[in-house]
């Protein structure tokens, strides 16, 4: 008996066929819940920075990121207001391409500047993986960018 892959492009054969009605049912939630806890904790990781702009000044200027004047604002906008973008699911693909971008940093704060390796970056790895989920799927079915059908 020889082995033959399933050449069918994207084609899953499910060893209980009849979860798949469940699996796609469940899909469109499950993103929705995904995006929505992924944006609230965002806005919950802005609302401190943008309640103490010295502290997240000093913050940023500790990692090596100069005007902190130019840096703190742009940090903080981006966790909360992205964060409540992507908690409605508006403009979801450019608030997760933006929080990436702050995801990365973090990863590199921790491993490399703070030396924690990867149990220290592990979080940020995981929410970079989330984000990169919104970057690719977009929003989905219950998002405003589906509502007023325009994405990027």
């Amino acid at each position: 008996m020889s082995f033959q892959p399933n050449t069918d492009a994207g084609a899953t054969r499910l060893i209980i066929p009849s979860l798949g009605s469940v699996y796609a049912g469940l899909s469109p939630l499950v993103t929705t819940y995904m995006r929505v806890i992924a944006g609230f904790a965002f806005m919950m990781h802005g609302w401190p920075k943008i309640n103490n702009p010295m502290g997240t000044a000093g913050m940023v200027e500790m990692i090596g990121f100069y005007p902190a004047a130019f840096w703190s604002p742009l940090l903080a906008g981006t966790e909360f207001i992205g964060g409540l973008l992507l908690l409605l699911g508006l403009l979801t693909r450019p608030v997760a391409v933006a929080g990436s971008i702050v995801l990365c940093v973090t990863t590199y704060y921790h491993w490399v500047l703070k030396a924690e390796g990867y149990g220290g970056a592990e979080t940020s790895l995981l929410w970079l993986g989330l984000m990169l989920y919104f970057v690719v799927h977009g929003g989905g079915r219950f998002s405003l960018d589906r509502l007023i059908g325009r994405q990027f």
